[in-house]
């Protein structure tokens, strides 16, 4: 469990945070000038608080009503920067025993990096030094692994290739992670819980399916990248035409490609953009999902548009429709309709083990 709640003036800007999360990977997801680093860079040590308490399970890093305060080097917690930082001089072996040789051989195996342990850092990619960069940290043995934009720097052929090594890290250590991240992609791929900010404060916290199935999170992070996260689980295959059927509470849903392995766990991110809705059960169609759902909740936006929050079985959905069509179907909180979702709508990005 991460525990923060700090105050901090920077000049105009008052940095005034509170969130618990369990273990897992935490995104802290925030437009430009919303304080995430500064939130990362005070769990590191390496901004002091003007009051607040901090604590990694039973390790208390801050606490000002005890004038408690560990120096960043006894804070046991491992750092990755947007940039790798790899000393150019040193190969990859010599960058990563920089950060010591706690669980060396696992931390090369689930980072594979083993190929790379002679090379220079000039001779790799974006990508691979970013891994280099992870496995120096975790040699460390941190009880915490903080994460600032790691991917920000690269493009995305390079974030294709470490998105699944994070994966795994996220699913084979066993240590909190805090993420800072802008982009909901990566948040929905990646993350467990999700800590929104705006103006140096919480304005939604929770598990990320949750908090990105609600419409008042819309504006926080886009129309066009607001989604729902759902857990599914491959249960069979149409081979002939290439798609792959996976169950979840709320029925079945069809996607193009071969994903995973039968009752294997897949995540998915359904854009709200691309959910469309109905009053009765269309016939004659082209989109292969049509899912029943209810109506929990309706958001008018400072636009013309209208978030609707949806529930089919456990899980969350959300739509995006303009005022005009919300009007004409008369939405209602409780109402029961149809939610339509073509199989194409769901991109490979948005898809994940």
């Amino acid at each position: 469990m991460i525990s923060v709640d700090i105050k901090k003036r920077l000049g105009d800007f008052l940095l005034d945070v509170q969130f618990d999360a369990p273990m897992g990977v935490t995104a802290i997801f925030g437009r430009s000038g919303s304080g995430k680093t500064s939130v990362v860079n005070a769990v590191a040590g390496l901004l002091q608080p003007d009051a607040g308490r901090i604590a990694v399970g039973q390790s208390l890093l801050l606490d000002s009503a005890k004038r408690t305060h560990l120096p960043p080097q006894q804070r046991r917690i491992g750092y990755v920067f947007q940039d790798a930082r790899l000393f150019p001089h040193l190969t990859v072996m010599r960058n990563l025993s920089y950060g010591g040789n706690h669980d060396a051989a696992r931390v090369i195996d689930v980072l594979g990096l083993g190929q790379l342990l002679d090379r220079m850092p000039a001779g790799l990619s974006g990508g691979e030094r970013q891994r280099v960069a992870l496995g120096r940290a975790l040699m460390c043995d941190p009880q915490l692994l903080l994460m600032d934009e790691p991917l920000a720097a690269l493009d995305a052929p390079r974030k294709a290739e470490i998105l699944p090594f994070l994966e795994r890290l996220r699913d084979d250590v066993k240590i909190p992670i805090l993420y800072v991240s802008h982009d909901v992609s990566e948040v929905a791929r990646l993350a467990t819980t999700l800590v929104v900010l705006e103006g140096g404060r919480v304005t939604a916290s929770g598990p990320v399916g949750q908090v990105l199935s609600q419409p008042e999170t819309v504006p926080l992070v886009g129309v066009r990248a607001a989604g729902a996260v759902i857990e599914t689980t491959v249960a069979g295959r149409l081979l002939d035409d290439g798609l792959t059927e996976l169950a979840f509470s709320g029925g079945r849903l069809v996607l193009p490609g071969i994903l995973g392995v039968l009752g294997q766990a897949v995540r998915i991110r359904i854009p709200a953009q691309d959910v469309i809705l109905a009053k009765h059960a269309p016939s004659d169609l082209s989109a292969l999902n049509i899912l029943p759902v209810t109506i929990t909740r309706i958001e008018q936006g400072r636009g013309p548009g209208v978030a609707v929050g949806l529930q089919t079985g456990d899980d969350h959905l959300l739509a995006r429709v303009t005022r005009r069509s919300a009007q004409r179907m008369e939405l209602a909180v409780g109402q029961k309709i149809y939610a339509i979702i073509k199989a194409t709508a769901v991109g490979p990005e948005d898809i994940s083990s």
